[in-house]
Order: structure tokens, then C-alpha cells, then sequence
């Protein structure tokens, strides 16, 4: 049972996300998402664990539209050890107008496949919960961010998130804070 749980340990790590077993939940979305009012940028408050972001803080998401129809996607960290900064572009593709699940891909990745970016609930104007999660068979692994405009929000922002979440049924104790300070 252990090598089983290593394993899924493995596995989740390799794609960036908290691993369990079963499959992923049905998490409901924001209805008649409007995608052109979520364009712009973000800077993620709080994150499931992932890989990709061991070390980083000042972490940003920004938004545009690409002349293709996709969505222009560029994240941006900084590392707490070199305090040297890194992006990573790629683009995102609402398949249906008015869903709120996209697919994101990041033709640098190691990763060369969509992965799940859906929109759980949003105000467009100051804060946005994400999920993903992706089937592994018998398992799956999952990933959702708090994502605010502003880099420090108000109390009452990160609330509407937390209820967000708790209407969801997202499990908060998998949340870690991200490092906001110091990002000039």
C-alpha cells in the first residue's frame, strides 16, 4: 500500500498538483462567464501545493486576448532564494462562449497537454477562485488559487473567496498564503 501511495505521490507531483484517490469532483462554475472582464491581471493570495511554484512568491497571472480568439496567458514569479524573476507564456481556450472552464496550455512546458482552468466564481473586479484537477486513472490530482487585483486586498475580499470555496466544497486546509511582499 505504501509503494501505491508513493506512487500517486509521484504522479502528483510530476503534474504540480495535490494527488487522491478517485476521481475529480463536479465543481460547479461561474454561469455566463464573461471572459473579456476577467482579461487583465491578477496576483494569486493563496494555492494548492505545485511543483512549479516551490520557491516563488510576487506570483501574477495576466490575461489578454490573442488574435486568434485564445487567451493570451503570462504567469510571473519571483524566487525567494536568487530573488531572480521568471514568466512562463502560453494561452488559454474557452471552447463554448459563457463557460467558465477553459483549457490552458504552455507550449514550454514539460507538460505538453490542456490543462483545466475553470473559473469557480469571480466578481471580475477583485477576486477570482480557480480549480483544476485532472483524472489519473484511479486517482486524481488537483490545484485551485485565490486569485485578488490588488497585491494586498481587503479583508473582506479573500472572504468572499473563502465562501466561494466553502460553497464549492473545496477543501481549505490544502491552501498555503503566497508571498505578496517585497516584489519590486
Amino acid at each position: 500500500m505504501f509503494q501505491l501511495y508513493f506512487g500517486l505521490l509521484v504522479i502528483g507531483s510530476a503534474v504540480a498538483q495535490i494527488p487522491s484517490f478517485g476521481g475529480c469532483p463536479d465543481v460547479e462554475t461561474v454561469s455566463n462567464f464573461d471572459v473579456k472582464k476577467y482579461l487583465g491581471k491578477w496576483y494569486e493570495q493563496e494555492r494548492f501545493f505545485a511543483a512549479f511554484e516551490v520557491g516563488a512568491k510576487c506570483v501574477t497571472a495576466e490575461y489578454s486576448e490573442n488574435d486568434n480568439g485564445t487567451i493570451k496567458v503570462v504567469n510571473k514569479q519571483i524566487n525567494y532564494v536568487t530573488s531572480k524573476p521568471s514568466s512562463i507564456e502560453g494561452y488559454a481556450v474557452q471552447k463554448t462562449p459563457g463557460d467558465a472552464k477553459l483549457g490552458v496550455i504552455f507550449p514550454s512546458s514539460p507538460i505538453k497537454s490542456e490543462g483545466p482552468y475553470w473559473i469557480v466564481d469571480t466578481d471580475y473586479d477583485s477576486y477570482a477562485v480557480v480549480w483544476s484537477c485532472s483524472e489519473l486513472g484511479f486517482a486524481s490530482a488537483k490545484i485551485a488559487w485565490i486569485l485578488t487585483r490588488e497585491r494586498f486586498p481587503v479583508h473582506a475580499v479573500i472572504e468572499a473567496a473563502y465562501q466561494a470555496i466553502d460553497k464549492a466544497k473545496i477543501n481549505k486546509q490544502f491552501f498555503m498564503r503566497t508571498d505578496q511582499k517585497h516584489c519590486d
